[in-house]
């Protein structure tokens, strides 16, 4: 019974009877590819942004979007797992990484049109692959929430920037105290 088990653990005794494992299909990694290079982009928007907040005072924005660029930097390796867990080598797309930035609102408005892209991106993606890629459609579920939630409050920080004289730069320390701490 042992080396019948034995047996069995072992496998094929020749490569060339190995079963080849399923790549992911091309138009799920084209679609896959795009959204990796979306969320490069992000992390870098985000990143910038930090940058600019710090050297202009906004310390505690400079928090809020060091961690955004972390979490767009997380969700580019999700992407990349996935693809190389289905046979594909990602490729990452080329993406802007110098961005230039004038006011606090403007990076809000700035990455609330991102967001929202990336949003519809994900629900067009979605779309597509339904009938063809169930398994690429469950996967880009957390990816569909993800940027739900990403809407939402930055939808929030809009609104709450229509409260207060962006022009006054006390009422924008305020709204980063409250807001982005």
């Amino acid at each position: 019974m042992i080396n019948l088990i034995n047996e069995n653990i072992a496998g094929p005794a020749a490569n060339s009877e190995l079963t080849n494992p399923v790549i992911l299909a091309s138009d799920s990694v084209k679609l896959l590819t795009e959204r990796l290079g979306d969320e490069y982009a992000a992390h870098y928007f985000y990143n910038s942004a930090a940058n600019w907040c710090a050297g202009a005072g906004y310390l505690k924005a400079a928090a809020f979007f060091t961690a955004e660029a972390a979490a767009e930097l997380e969700h580019a390796q999700k992407l990349q797992k996935y693809m190389v867990d289905w046979n594909v080598l990602p490729v990452i797309p080329k993406v802007d990484t110098h961005h230039d930035f004038g006011t606090l609102p403007g990076i809000i408005d700035g990455a609330y049109k991102i967001e929202y892209a990336l949003f519809q991106k994900y629900v067009q993606n979605s779309q597509a692959l339904f009938s063809s890629d169930l398994a690429t459609f469950d996967f880009l579920k957390k990816f569909r929430k993800i940027q739900t939630e990403s809407v939402a409050e930055y939808s929030d920080l809009l609104n709450a920037l229509q409260l207060i004289d962006i022009d006054k730069r006390l009422d924008l320390l305020h709204f980063e105290e409250m807001y982005l701490a």
